[in-house]
């Protein structure tokens, strides 16, 4: 079973994101900001794949990325970017700063599994 750390700021969203995907039978982990995300990620050795809202407070998913991909025990670690602002240049921005794939919000649920099957 594939365990997914979901990583948003917004708890509506982790509780649609979670029943679709516990649904589809993945295991599912949950953080309300990066920095407890990347905590989760520290003491949960076998995260497979991470959800990253990019847009948090304190801490947005760019910085929290830059963290992951300059520890070595977080760099191997798929991120997919997940984030409300989808503008021209947004999908880019989000993979050239270490992100594996990127969906937009409304989360749109087929897109989202065939990303999380090519993880």
């Amino acid at each position: 079973m594939k365990k997914i750390l979901i990583i948003d700021d917004d708890a509506r969203n982790i509780y649609a994101l979670r029943l679709v995907l516990k649904a589809r039978g993945f295991e599912v982990l949950t953080a309300v900001d990066a920095p407890a995300g990347l905590q989760v990620l520290r003491d949960e050795k076998d995260v497979h794949v991470v959800l990253m809202d990019m847009m948090m407070p304190e801490m947005d998913g760019y910085e929290a990325l830059s963290i992951m991909r300059n520890d070595p025990a977080l760099e191997a670690i798929p991120v997919i970017a997940v984030t409300a602002q989808a503008m021209v240049g947004d999908r880019e921005k989000c993979l050239a700063a270490g992100a594996n794939g990127y969906v937009s919000k409304p989360i749109d649920v087929d897109v989202l599994l065939e990303l999380l099957g090519q993880q």
